[in-house]
């Protein structure tokens, strides 16, 4: 698959995760890196490849009601742009709102691969590893989060919660930079 296909799917991504979005904070920077993106793409190679996307049914054509067209991620598109872009995946921090994120897991031994993978992903984005199977972040994540368990197909074996206290807080809150 091209640059120009993978941007394309991403910038089509962008606009779900908007809808997604919750904060204006959140909006605003998914909307400038989707206008970041739309401007690096050549405009030849873009209408090529859309025809390459219809034929590989990543995306579809929707005809709106006063006479335009839309064009929107199938299901297999939306998977395709969300594993290119896990490998850049990152949590954003921001100003802390007090609450604890919580990932909790037991994995079995079957699936060995899987809850080093996400031990891995979960240390690369930033949490801190309190116990064997529980990490713990600052900041709003759980979209990230339901992603990456999905991603590695472990949703019945991991856990995630909000705490607004624990006991070593001050501990964490340096390790975070929060004091």
């Amino acid at each position: 698959m091209s640059d120009v296909t993978k941007k394309m799917l991403l910038l089509l991504l962008g606009g779900v995760a908007f809808g997604y979005s919750y904060t204006p904070q959140r909006q605003w920077k998914i909307l400038k890196e989707v206008a970041r993106a739309w401007k690096e793409i050549n405009r030849e190679k873009l209408k090529k490849e859309i025809r390459n996307l219809y034929r590989s049914k990543l995306i579809k054509k929707k005809e709106n009601p006063d006479g335009s067209c839309t064009i929107v991620l199938t299901e297999k598109g939306k998977l395709k742009a969300l594993t290119y872009h896990f490998e850049k995946m990152k949590v954003e921090g921001g100003k802390w709102d007090g609450e604890w994120r919580l990932v909790i897991f037991d994995i079995p031994e079957n699936f060995r691969k899987g809850r080093d993978a996400l031990r891995d992903k979960l240390k690369e984005i930033g949490f801190y590893e309190l116990q064997k199977s529980v990490f713990v972040f600052p900041y709003e994540c759980k979209s990230e989060i339901d992603f990456i368990i999905e991603f590695f197909n472990l949703r019945k074996y991991v856990r995630f919660g909000i705490m607004n206290s624990i006991d070593n807080e001050l501990h964490l809150k340096k390790i975070f930079n929060l004091v």
